[in-house]
Parts: C-alpha cells; structure tokens; sequence
C-alpha cells in the first residue's frame, strides 16, 4: 500500500514536536512492508513533504500552500492515510479534508474527536449511557463554581493534563479557575472522586467485535500524588527535545487481564465499551478512568487517537495482549484501504 503520514501542527510548535516524536517511532515500526510517504504541516500552514523527519529533512523539503498539496495527494494515488497531528484543527479540519477527498484514514473521524476532545461534552454523552461520571459543571471568565472542595478544574478541551488543578481549599479556586481559563474558553469543575486507583482502557474493533485490552495503571498516592499533571506525561530532555515521560516503567504498568485477584478489570472493561458505542467511535478509542475505593469506575476523559508507534498507549496495550503493533497496523489499514491503484503515478520527490 502506498500510506501517508500526516504530522505537524498548524497551531504551534509543541503540537508539531509531539507530531514528530509519535511519527517517526511508527515510521520505525510500519517501514518496509508498504510505501510510506510523509505530509508535512507546519504552524505557518504551509505543507512539507520531506523524505523524513529529522530536522535537515524538514528544512531540504520545498514548502506549498494547501491547494498544491492536496493537488500533489490526488495525484499520487494515496491508499491510506495515517492521522500523526495531535492539534485540535489536526484531529478534525485536517482528518475532514481526507473525507473530501475520498482517501480512507485509520481511526475516528473529525466529529467524533471533536466530541471526544470538549470533556464536558464527552462526559454527558457517556452519562446519558449509564457510565458513571464525577458531578461537574462548565465555567467561563466570571462565573463561579457551585462544587465544593475537594474539586479537580481543568480546561474544558485542553490535552494532557495542561492546566490542571486539585482543589482542596476554596481559597484556591479563583487561581485554578484563572490556570484552566488561560489554556481554554471554559473550565470544567469536577467534584474530586476519593482515589482507589486510575486507569486507562484501549478498546480495539476486530471481526465485528469490541475487543478491550490490558489496561494501564499510574502510580497515584492520596496525599503526594492524588491527580495526574503535565509533568507526568511529556518533558523536554536537555536537548529540547520532547519526550514521553510517562512511558518509564516508573510511571505506568500494565494490570494483568487475567489476574483473579484484580477486582477492577471487568469493571472497566464494561464501562470502556459503553463509552466506544456512546461516543459513536471507530476502529478504536481509549478512556481514562478513576476508580473509587469502593471498585467503581468513573469517566474522566477520551483520548480518541493511535499513532501506531511502540510508545502509544492502545499500542502498547495491545502489544500485551499479544497483537504486535505492526499486525494492528496492517489489520486496520487492510480494513479501510480502497486497494492499490493498476498503474501508480511517481511518489513526491520521485
């Protein structure tokens, strides 16, 4: 198959870093057994499509507007594409431009990351399915809060973890409101569900059925660590280059399916599915879970998207049940793709 990977950013420069760190471990992962061609965006808008990552190569690679790249798209014959671009407009308007051009794309479509992405939204729609959720309400600038404390406030639809606050004096509202306000135009206030355990659950659609993987676990304390922040998921090393902190076995493991005396695991198994259908998901999704003392799982978010790189969550998780990542990769793609074309026109650069 002749795949593209869409990465970069048209909003900044962080967003296009994570971009590149999740496409090039998945480039690592997919090279050799399909032709693999790279699409470029960059925060000014202009599009790239370089020969790799790196860069020299982002810098060698000549730059065109929007109309000329999806020219180039058309013209040589894409079987499928692979979303890597991690802003808001990146996981909808970009995704909305392969709908247009009839080139099928492996995971959600723009309107179900767009409903997955705004956490109230999300929340409802999975309460309105009988998944359980923390009391919450959505704030803007001048309105206050008609939660107590103990409360966790946070952007309405920013991603890992940025502006997050635990609120255990109501002193602190009015500085954890103004935090969550400066990364959004809303701020949702949750009431604090005590802590037990957190997790995340991958769900995967394979034959016809929603098939839910090992689920990832944190290291959370009640009094040094009730909540996770942004400093437990990305940092950069001293070379400015972003990493993934919460990928060191410090900071994540995996909770053994099959261990009788893991209480949770069904649990959230059940919730995970209902949260895929309610939220109208496709090929996978991925859910973030507090589970209170009492074992009961409740929602907190949607993370709706794959890089298929080693270092991705659903990736990771389905390496643990046994489905390495470049047979999930090839199952998807196979799934979605319209074939490859009789006679293929030259790749860009070619």
């Amino acid at each position: 198959m002749r795949v593209l990977h869409l990465v970069g950013s048209a909003v900044d420069d962080f967003f296009a870093d994570l971009s590149r760190l999740y496409a090039e471990d998945c480039l690592r992962v997919v090279a050799g057994g399909h032709e693999n061609l790279i699409a470029y965006v960059s925060p000014d808008g202009r599009w790239r499509f370089p020969s790799a990552l790196d860069p020299a190569a982002l810098a060698a690679a000549p730059s065109m507007p929007l109309a000329d790249a999806l020219a180039l798209i058309e013209g040589v014959g894409v079987d499928v594409m692979v979303p890597q671009m991690f802003c808001p407009p990146g996981m909808t308007h970009y995704r909305a431009l392969f709908d247009v051009l009839g080139v099928p794309y492996l995971g959600n479509p723009p309107e179900v990351m767009a409903l997955g992405a705004d956490k109230a939204k999300a929340r409802a729609v999975v309460a309105a399915a009988g998944v359980a959720v923390p009391a919450g309400e959505v704030l803007r600038p001048g309105e206050s809060p008609t939660i107590g404390v103990p409360a966790v406030v946070k952007p309405v639809d920013a991603d890992n973890s940025v502006g997050v606050t635990h609120v255990r004096d109501p002193g602190e509202l009015g500085a954890a409101l103004k935090e969550a306000w400066s990364h959004s135009s809303a701020a949702l206030v949750e009431e604090f569900v005590p802590l037990g355990r957190e997790v995340r659950c991958g769900v995967l659609e394979r034959d016809g059925e929603l098939v839910c993987l090992p689920l990832e676990e944190y290291p959370m304390d009640p009094d040094e660590k009730p909540i996770r922040l942004a400093s437990d998921k990305l940092a950069r090393d001293g070379a400015g280059e972003l990493r993934l902190v919460a990928k060191d076995p410090t900071r994540s493991w995996i909770v053994n399916p099959t261990d009788p005396a893991d209480p949770v695991t069904a649990a959230v198994w059940a919730a995970a599915r209902a949260c895929h259908r309610a939220l109208g998901c496709r090929h996978y999704g991925l859910f973030d879970f507090r589970v209170d003392p009492q074992g009961r799982p409740w929602f907190l978010e949607a993370g709706l998207y794959c890089s298929f790189a080693p270092s991705s969550v659903v990736a990771t998780m389905a390496q643990a049940a046994g489905i390495g990542v470049r047979q999930l990769f090839d199952e998807l793609a196979r799934r979605v793709t319209r074939g490859p074309a009789p006679v293929r026109p030259p790749s860009p650069g070619a």
